[in-house]
């Protein structure tokens, strides 16, 4: 092992995430951490568990760091990298696609590359494990018929507990959607997954979320949407409230309202 895959070894806060000439908030960073044990990494926290093994080059100026991931979304690809280490901290910068690894620590608009920033040590919160019943809701099976939510959808706007979320962060926002699945990504990172029902008999219509992956797993949302061509407005109450009845999200009330356009 060496020297510096030693320092490595251990649990890693991500504190700030920049990608193509933006910064992720650090509400979509809560919970994200990287746990290095040998030569493997697992990355957990926003939505999906990456692992894989790393490869460390501390001769070259830049240090070299390749990440080759065995499981989640990304296995069977590898992310060229550099990196530094200071004490406490470690920051790397990642090309997220393409074989050529970054040269200096920096995330230009329309490249792809990440400079991720992270402090040793674990202040994630941990939740409490779900219920055997939901995590046997959460499992289902779902049907393979196509709706008018399927394909691919970018994020225009968006308004958490009637805060506006800032577009420097909406354009890296996306939902794709296959049969009654969705999953919703920032970036390189799976934020949620569910599966979700429809009801277009109401004024407006009406959909739940049953999540399956993220910080909302295995319990459900209820919500409204209306889809104007390729223009797609979602309002979902939080986890276990009831379902909203028009779409206006107000500071207090836990709710969501995004807006999407279809890219495919």
């Amino acid at each position: 092992m060496t020297a510096d895959l030693q320092l490595l070894q251990g649990i890693w806060t991500v504190t700030s995430l920049e990608m193509d000439g933006g910064k992720m908030s650090a509400a979509m960073l809560e919970n994200a951490r990287v746990v290095i044990k040998g030569n493997r990494f697992t990355s957990n926290g926003m939505g999906s568990v990456y692992e894989g093994t790393l490869e460390v080059d501390e001769s070259k100026k830049p240090r070299h760091l390749t990440m080759k991931f065995d499981a989640g979304p990304e296995k069977g690809n590898a992310n060229l990298c550099i990196y530094k280490l200071d004490g406490d901290a470690w920051k790397m910068c990642i090309a997220t696609r393409g074989s050529v690894r970054p040269s200096r620590f920096a995330a230009p608009a329309g490249t792809g590359i990440v400079v991720e920033t992270l402090r040793r040590g674990d202040s994630t919160i941990q939740s409490k494990p779900e219920s055997r019943a939901r995590q046997k809701a959460s499992s289902s099976t779902p049907g393979t018929a196509i709706t008018e939510l399927e394909g691919e959808w970018q994020m225009v706007s968006g308004i958490f507990d009637g805060k506006p979320m800032d577009p420097s962060e909406t354009k890296w926002v996306r939902r794709v959607t296959q049969g009654n699945r969705t999953t919703v990504t920032a970036g390189p990172q799976v934020m949620m997954k569910f599966e979700f029902t429809l009801d277009s008999a109401y004024a407006p219509k009406q959909l739940d979320y049953h999540h399956t992956s993220g910080a909302a797993k295995g319990k459900t949302q209820r919500g409204i949407y209306s889809l104007d061509s390729d223009l797609l407005t979602v309002f979902v109450s939080s986890p276990g409230k009831p379902r909203p009845s028009h779409f206006e999200s107000s500071p207090g009330t836990g709710t969501t309202l995004t807006v999407w356009k279809r890219l495919r």
